[in-house]
């Protein structure tokens, strides 16, 4: 008996409690303060604390809008390349000898005929003295016998031995001077040099490397197509190749030569073109993306950035006057960073280009000028802001 009245008050208790909080904070509170609310509980007019009318409307996306136009599309073929130098050589020594004088430094760039290295020839400059000396007192006995031979005081047969005599001192010093050679190494072509493999000093053999030396100044690049688009293949078309080391930049060049033969495994085809490298950017062996232009024609074309996704279908946002709707549109190759349009758009209309991450459908836009600044057309249709205050 004596816990059933002790709950009896709590209960009674807690209900007075929810009766005073609710009724001092709906009347009581208010009223205190000399408010509206002591006459009724009524709100301002406008609805919204502190006396605004309402929130100010939220400003409209920027974005930069273009019409739709023809341009030249291009019909591609796409495949991947390796970089390979228009002349490389490996040099090496003819002789075995020891290394006298190297006159380049790893990396430098030689002119056609520059004398890389030069090896010992001290035998051979004395035996090059010698020849010269014999040839010259050869040449000289000729010379005395053809005087003699034209006052008729010498005898034919000894003019012809004269002959033969200086003919043979000429062979003798020929063959020191190609024997001096053989101790130079010369660049064979203008090109860019590897690193030096030999220092003064060094014994060197036929099999020995010195160096290695690239003509970059054009570049051979080497892909494979399907043999599926070999009648696309035709010397003379037009390609361009693109590194990851030089992001943006265009290599174009030309196919100059189609393989004689299919591959019966990957039924793929080589493929050789020629692509200027004059300021020796692109270095043999380098990855490159390679598009073989195979066609040129006429449609409507868009910057390939006003396209987006969803699941498999591509949309742009078409403007109707200032409202940027979605518009479903087939799209045919992807080139040079725009999109062919087949179907969706017509040449005129007005499209999205920059900003297409801030809409949805349905939505009210602002137009970017060529400058950047808000265009008078988009301001004029938009109308001034909604931020007005009421007291």
């Amino acid at each position: 008996m004596k816990n059933a009245l002790l709950v009896a008050v709590a209960f009674a208790l807690g209900a007075s409690a929810v009766w005073y909080f609710n009724g001092n904070r709906n009347d009581g509170g208010a009223a205190s303060r000399g408010g509206p609310a002591a006459a009724g509980g009524q709100r301002p007019a406008g609805g919204a604390p502190g006396g605004f009318a309402g929130r100010p409307a939220q400003q409209a996306p920027l974005v930069t809008a273009a019409p739709v136009s023809r341009s030249q599309a291009y019909d591609v073929i796409e495949a991947l390349g390796t970089a390979q130098a228009n002349e490389s050589v490996t040099l090496t020594a003819k002789v075995s000898d020891t290394v006298r004088r190297v006159n380049f430094e790893d990396g430098d760039y030689v002119e056609k005929g520059g004398v890389l290295i030069e090896l010992t020839n001290q035998e051979e400059e004395a035996a090059l003295a010698e020849a010269r000396a014999n040839l010259d007192d050869a040449q000289n006995q000729l010379g005395r016998l053809q005087d003699l031979s034209k006052r008729g005081l010498s005898a034919v047969q000894q003019l012809d031995i004269a002959k033969s005599r200086a003919d043979a001192m000429q062979a003798q010093m020929n063959r020191v001077v190609a024997r001096l050679k053989d101790r130079i190494v010369l660049a064979p072509f203008s090109g860019l040099l590897g690193f030096r493999s030999v220092s003064p000093g060094t014994l060197v053999t036929p099999s020995t490397t010195i160096t290695s030396i690239d003509d970059i100044s054009t570049i051979k690049l080497d892909f494979t197509v399907p043999e599926t688009v070999l009648g696309s293949m035709t010397p003379g078309a037009k390609v361009v190749a693109k590194s990851v080391s030089f992001p943006g930049r265009d290599f174009e060049g030309v196919v100059r030569t189609v393989g004689s033969r299919v591959d019966p495994v990957t039924r793929a085809v080589m493929i050789r073109a020629h692509v200027p490298n004059k300021d020796r950017a692109l270095r043999p062996g380098m990855l490159l993306t390679v598009d073989v232009v195979t066609a040129e024609h006429e449609a409507l074309v868009i910057p390939e950035g006003a396209v987006f996704q969803v699941q498999n279908r591509a949309y742009v946002y078409k403007l109707d006057g200032l409202t940027a709707r979605q518009q479903q549109i087939e799209i045919g190759g992807r080139r040079f960073g725009t999109v062919e349009v087949k179907s969706g758009l017509e040449e005129g209309d007005t499209i999205v280009i920059e900003g297409i991450v801030k809409l949805r459908d349905g939505i009210q836009v602002r137009l970017n000028d060529a400058a950047g600044a808000v265009s008078e057309r988009s301001k004029e249709l938009q109308g001034p802001p909604r931020s007005d205050v009421r007291g």
